[in-house]
């Protein structure tokens, strides 16, 4: 199954982190909302998860389809990997722009938990490994926010990149969480 991802970085803030799959529906002008499955509306129901951004992600024909844990897993963990490369994309194009010294020092060390966190999604043959990777990166990420708060960044799209990233690790947490309870 082919995804593609469409990354709309002319629309608001949210969707140029957001990635949106493009589901090759060529007859379908208005598509049909998709119903969760079970598996899906069971992941989103975790207590640290976003239910909204969960279900935005996980409503599509793919993810509705697996019946799996660990095949929604994989999928999950290229959607997170999409979204921080998009979000690494962002990091780099602000580090061009010029800024204080402090700015700079907190748009790297972003870079470089975001580096680590697209390895660690990346890691789809394997997705409890790749999971527990995911999962141990909320930190990098608070570490980030918290450098580009005290470097007084304004830059909404990473801050909103960063928010997602969380929402994708959380949900890692939870497949992982769901798999080890098979």
């Amino acid at each position: 199954m082919l995804l593609f991802y469409n990354f709309l970085l002319s629309l608001s803030p949210t969707s140029a982190i957001l990635p949106k799959l493009n589901v090759g529906l060529p007859n379908a002008k208005n598509p049909l909302p998709v119903t969760p499955s079970k598996l899906v509306k069971r992941v989103c129901k975790g207590d640290t998860i976003d239910r909204n951004f969960c279900l935005q992600v996980l409503t599509t024909p793919e993810a509705v389809a697996v019946k799996d844990p660990t095949k929604l897993g994989t999928l999950l963990m290229q959607l997170g990997a999409a979204n921080g490369k998009a979000t690494l994309d962002a990091y780099n194009e602000m580090i061009k722009k010029p800024g204080s010294p402090q700015t700079l020092k907190a748009l790297n060390s972003c870079v470089e938990a975001y580096k680590y966190a697209i390895q660690s999604f990346k890691i789809v043959d394997d997705p409890m490994t790749a999971n527990y990777d995911v999962s141990i990166l909320a930190p990098e990420i608070t570490n980030c926010e918290k450098a580009l708060t005290d470097a007084k960044v304004e830059a909404p799209r990473l801050y909103d990149g960063n928010r997602f990233i969380k929402s994708y690790i959380a949900m890692g947490s939870r497949i992982t969480s769901i798999l080890e309870d098979q």
